[in-house]
C-alpha cells in the first residue's frame, strides 16, 4: 500500500513538472537551412559530374564523400525545418534580406559537363561553390538562436573550410 502511494506521488510529481522547452528558433535559423537546402543540392549536382570522368583518384573519392555528406545534411535540415513547422523552401523574394547570397550559375554547372580541363574547372567552381557555404554558415554562427543549428553552422564552416584547403592543392596539381 505504502508502495503504491509513493509510486502514485512520484507519478503526480512527474506530470506536474514543467514540461521540456523546445530550443528557440528565430527566422535566421529558418532562412538558413531554407537557403541551404538548395546550396547543397546545387553541391551534389555539382558532384555528381565527376563520376565517370578521367579525374585523380583523390578528386573521386571527395566528390563522393561531399556527395553522401551532403545528402545527409539535406535529410537532417529538412527535418529541423518539419520539426519548427516551417516550410523547406524560402519564399522567392527572401535572399536579398538575408545577403542577398546567389546560387551557383547554372550556365556554369552545366558547361562542366562540356570542359575540356575538367578537373581544374570542376575544382574552381567547387571552391567558389563551397565559400559560398562558409558565407552562410558563418552568418548562421552570427545570427541564429537555435544552439544545435548554430554548432552545425560552424561544423559546416570548418568542414567546407578544409576542403576548400584540400581542393586548393588539388588545384596546384590539376
Amino acid at each position: 500500500m505504502k508502495r503504491a502511494f509513493a509510486l502514485g506521488l512520484l507519478l503526480l510529481a512527474a506530470a506536474c513538472a514543467a514540461p521540456e522547452t523546445a530550443p528557440p528558433v528565430n527566422s535566421e535559423d529558418v532562412m538558413f537551412l531554407q537557403m541551404m537546402i538548395p546550396h547543397h543540392q546545387q553541391g551534389i549536382e555539382i558532384v555528381k559530374q565527376a563520376r565517370g570522368k578521367t579525374v585523380p583518384d583523390q578528386l573521386k573519392t571527395l566528390a563522393a564523400a561531399i556527395e553522401t555528406t551532403q545528402g545527409d545534411e539535406v535529410k537532417k535540415m529538412m527535418g529541423w525545418l518539419r520539426s519548427w513547422d516551417q516550410p523547406t523552401v524560402a519564399p522567392t523574394s527572401a535572399h536579398a534580406g538575408h545577403g542577398g547570397m546567389p546560387e551557383t550559375d547554372r550556365e556554369k554547372i552545366g558547361r562542366l559537363a562540356r570542359s575540356k580541363d575538367f578537373p581544374r574547372d570542376f575544382l574552381n567552381l567547387l571552391i567558389a561553390h563551397q565559400d559560398d557555404a562558409v558565407q552562410m554558415a558563418r552568418i548562421e554562427t552570427m545570427n541564429g538562436i537555435n544552439p544545435e543549428v548554430k554548432a552545425w553552422a560552424d561544423q559546416v564552416g570548418k568542414s567546407r573550410e578544409a576542403q576548400i584547403d584540400q581542393m586548393m592543392s588539388l588545384l596546384k596539381t590539376a
